[in-house]
């Protein structure tokens, strides 16, 4: 066990306690785990609401039809500049292309640009999902003594 773990106690409904330890039979491992996660990912919900460094992908599908629509999403991925990381562009239809685009910036900056992104002419479907860098830090040290 790794010296900076800390024991605590937590008090919770049976039912609930019952829930969780049938997540933990299923996925494998243990009660502490399965709370360092969700500890983990409220902690990164907050620090996404504000200004924090984050990475994410931003995945959409769209009309390739749409009069402009790649040039625009195009345009709309240069005004990021090196936010942009990488892009994965797959056809699925004849009609409906999907795109991943993985970004790293401010998190209000990223939640923005993808909010115009998504409200696009053309684009029928898609969503962000952005990690805080600082929770991602802490994380992988946890992990890595």
């Amino acid at each position: 066990m790794a010296k900076n773990l800390v024991r605590f106690g937590v008090a919770m409904e049976s039912e609930l306690l019952e829930s969780l330890d049938a997540l933990v039979l299923e996925r494998g491992g243990s009660r502490s785990e399965i709370l360092r996660d969700l500890v983990r990912k409220e902690v990164a919900r907050a620090q996404v609401a504000s200004r924090a460094m984050a990475v994410g992908s931003l995945t959409l599908v769209y009309d390739h039809h749409v009069r402009e629509l790649s040039e625009k999403l195009t345009e709309m991925q240069h005004e990021l500049g090196e936010a942009v990381r990488s892009t994965m562009h797959v056809h699925l239809t004849h009609h409906l292309c999907l795109e991943v685009i993985v970004m790293r910036g401010r998190a209000d900056v990223l939640q923005k640009v993808a909010g115009r992104i998504l409200a696009t002419k053309g684009v029928v479907q898609g969503g962000l999902e952005l990690m805080a860098e600082p929770v991602l830090a802490q994380a992988a040290h946890e992990h890595h003594p």
